[in-house]
């Protein structure tokens, strides 16, 4: 670890490899994971909305957390610099000390899930897979585009194991999806109620326990 970023940052630095997510808009967090850190520079993975050069720009500010026992660590940072080819790197330093934060971080998680779209503008329905869900948000990747933009609203209907989850969302991101893949990645936001933010909270943790396990890491 750098001496020169655990300095700033005031705080244990997880190691390598370790999931931590990028606060990028209100409400709509984006799973990473810090490849390097070397004296104040952190290397992390672009988030698969924002990869390519078409991404965010070097200057660009933001916050990374990650996720202890008990608590979140919290860091504002500052994007200065992005790999030239893929698999994309963002290259950013912390332009505060960290902070320990308690409130409420919505952590995204789970994959695989199908997830059926409904559009009442259009009166069309498709059906996809959930790439991760929070209980803020969720992206999902379908087969078939839909005719929506971002600020429509969409009902999303996902099972997540121990119940179907029926979230009246605003349609946040339409991006076709990379790599040649057919069809196009969506993310929407929501508010849930109480008892559906509880049932994604119990998804999100049930798939994080088992990529422990199977990447051999020790459970929570």
């Amino acid at each position: 670890m750098g001496e020169g970023l655990s300095e700033l940052t005031g705080v244990e630095l997880p190691e390598p490899g370790t999931p931590v997510f990028l606060v990028l808009g209100e409400g709509v967090n984006f799973r990473s994971r810090l490849e390097a850190v070397d004296g104040d520079v952190l290397t992390i993975t672009a988030p698969l909305e924002t990869t390519g050069p078409a991404g965010l720009e070097p200057g660009h500010e933001f916050e990374i957390f990650w996720a202890p026992p008990r608590t979140r660590v919290v860091v504002p940072c500052r994007l200065i610099a992005v790999s030239d080819g893929a698999p994309y790197r963002w290259t950013v330093v912390p332009v505060a000390p960290a902070r320990h934060d308690n409130r409420r971080q919505f952590v995204r998680g789970g994959a695989g899930a199908l997830v059926r779209l409904d559009t009442p503008s259009a009166g069309q329905t498709a059906e996809g897979v959930l790439m991760d869900i929070s209980e803020s948000g969720l992206r999902c990747w379908i087969d078939e585009p839909l005719p929506v933009n971002p600020g429509d609203q969409v009902r999303a209907t996902v099972w997540l194991g121990t119940g179907e989850a029926r979230l009246d969302s605003v349609v946040h991101t339409v991006r076709t999806a990379p790599h040649g893949d057919p069809g196009q990645h969506l993310i929407l936001t929501f508010d849930t109620p109480e008892d559906v933010a509880r049932m994604i909270r119990q998804y999100v943790l049930a798939w994080e326990i088992g990529e422990r396990r199977r990447e051999g890491r020790p459970g929570t």
